[in-house]
């Protein structure tokens, strides 16, 4: 990445430790802003992800930075034999918690207090991980690749969803005003917190995307790599497997 961005200013406390705060203060909100922000737009890249992994092994799945729980839900379509999500923010873990109760997932899925660079699963335990908008969140993106390939199943697959910037001059142009601007006075509105929107909005500008990631997934030994940019190319879904 070209520069370290957090969510706080001038604060002592790791990178990690900032996001778990801000991400439990926004916890309540934070579902309806991502439908608002996105224009529902995110609920589609979920499904593709789906359509992806269905043409794969996937008994096992795991689901870091799972948030409320999204994404899971979604995968839950899927014959699998276990669904795991972990997340590092309690407070957006019980609002998943309560969702998968309501939708009757309880069984099926289960959510847990967990940090990607020291997953606490046994090696080579899931035939699928996912990753949705939370690596650009991580505090060492190189240790917890490494966490994710040791925990990956041998020709297990990686899918990773996140923001990229648009190659379109004028598409970039009308996003970079979305995103600094706009995003944030929603954020602020909705949920009080205009540092949280402002952060998510500078590190989604910082974050490397396309080709620059496909190399990070590459140094750190997955193969197979592969990017398909979504929606005019505001977001990329990556693919990797492990040898």
């Amino acid at each position: 990445m070209k520069k370290i961005i957090t969510p706080y200013v001038n604060c002592n406390e790791t990178k990690k430790n900032q996001i778990i705060k801000m991400f439990d203060e926004i916890s309540k909100t934070y579902d309806i802003l991502n439908r608002i922000i996105s224009l529902g737009i995110d609920c589609f890249w979920r499904r593709k992800i789906y359509e992806i992994i269905k043409k794969f092994k996937h008994e096992f799945i795991l689901d870091i930075a799972t948030g409320t729980g999204d994404l899971i839900i979604e995968l839950s379509k899927l014959e699998a034999k276990k669904i795991i999500g972990i997340d590092i923010s309690p407070k957006m873990l019980e609002i998943g918690v309560e969702k998968l109760k309501k939708k009757g997932l309880s069984k099926k899925i289960t959510m847990l207090l967990g940090d990607s660079e020291n997953l606490q699963f046994e090696d080579q335990s899931f035939d699928v991980i996912t990753v949705a908008f939370g690596v650009r969140n991580f505090e060492n993106l190189d240790k917890a690749l490494n966490e994710i390939k040791r925990v990956l199943k041998p020709r297990g697959i990686l899918i990773i969803l996140e923001t990229a910037i648009p190659k379109n001059k004028i598409v970039r142009l009308t996003y970079n005003l979305y995103t600094k601007f706009i995003m944030p006075v929603i954020g602020f509105i909705f949920s009080k917190k205009f540092y949280a929107y402002n952060y998510l909005s500078k590190s989604a500008e910082v974050f490397p995307y396309g080709k620059s990631f496909n190399n990070i997934l590459k140094k750190n030994g997955f193969i197979d790599v592969e990017d398909s940019p979504q929606t005019l190319g505001v977001a990329s879904i990556y693919f990797a497997k492990k040898i």
